[in-house]
């Protein structure tokens, strides 16, 4: 099911081929052509996605969540990123009509929280807050935090490693998007591993390991931490640390008992 890198690989909407090399030690590995759709089952036109909004697509995966952004501004390449395992490896900056569409894996590289349909425990964040800085990809769990203009390089907090890019095509004569692979430190067989149980309730059991077939919806993230008041945790997991929910403003409702620490 899994396409990898040959010798060399059309990008970002390029016309040209480019070779490995040019991309340090780590090749982009491609997956299936999944073309962007918006809710409606029509190509995503980029023009119609607005500027630091929050989007997601799932892809390459029914179950795994990636953003789609539009910075507001051109978006270049970033030359050297580097995974935690020291591999080096380059990303091809933003795409469409102003190059400044973006794409990233949503799986935190620290603890792998996730946008779920219920709450977004990572984001992107237009404006500045009390933790981080603004126009970042900011995970609240353990204040991990990305710069999507530069490859999704990690700006403060415990995440050992950039968030994975998604290789996304442009056609700039009917301004269509699509995803075509990722290039960095994927977790997809961790995040499935570690979230084997929801992601069966979520999706059925082994469903959401499937590719994602032709195309792949983009809906607008709903139901971030930003807008949340009280948060009721029916099982404790790490990522439910009142310490930054509080952070955050949030006020949690515990059904299970919260470590000591946290209370």
């Amino acid at each position: 099911r899994r396409k990898f890198l040959g010798t060399c690989v059309a990008i970002s909407g390029t016309a040209g081929l480019v070779p490995v090399a040019a991309w340090a030690e780590a090749a982009p590995r491609l997956y299936d052509r999944a073309r962007l759709v918006d809710i409606r089952g029509a190509p995503l036109k980029a023009r119609a996605v607005v500027a630091e909004t929050n989007y997601v697509f799932h892809y390459p995966f029914v179950g795994t969540p990636c953003f789609l952004l539009n910075l507001g501004r051109p978006v270049a390449a970033a030359a050297t990123l580097r995974r935690e395992d020291g591999t080096t490896y380059a990303w091809d900056g933003g795409v469409g009509p102003a190059r400044a569409i973006v794409a990233f894996s949503a799986i935190c590289a620290h603890k792998l929280a996730y946008p779920t349909r219920d709450v977004s425990f990572i984001r992107y964040q237009p404006q500045r807050s009390a933790t981080s800085a603004a126009q970042v990809i900011h995970c609240c769990a353990e204040h991990s935090v990305y710069d999507p203009a530069s490859g999704g390089r990690v700006l403060a907090g415990p995440a050992p490693q950039p968030l994975a890019a998604i290789l996304l095509e442009y056609d700039a004569a009917t301004d269509e998007l699509a995803a075509l692979g990722t290039v960095g430190a994927e977790q997809f067989d961790a995040f499935f591993t570690q979230y084997e149980f929801k992601l069966a309730l979520d999706y059925g059991q082994g469903k959401a390991r499937r590719p994602v077939g032709a195309s792949a919806v983009v809906r607008e993230l709903a139901g971030t931490l930003a807008g949340a008041r009280v948060l009721l945790v029916l099982d404790y997991r790490p990522q439910y640390d009142s310490r930054w929910l509080r952070d955050a403003g949030v006020r949690v409702l515990a059904l299970a008992p919260l470590p000591a620490a946290d209370i």
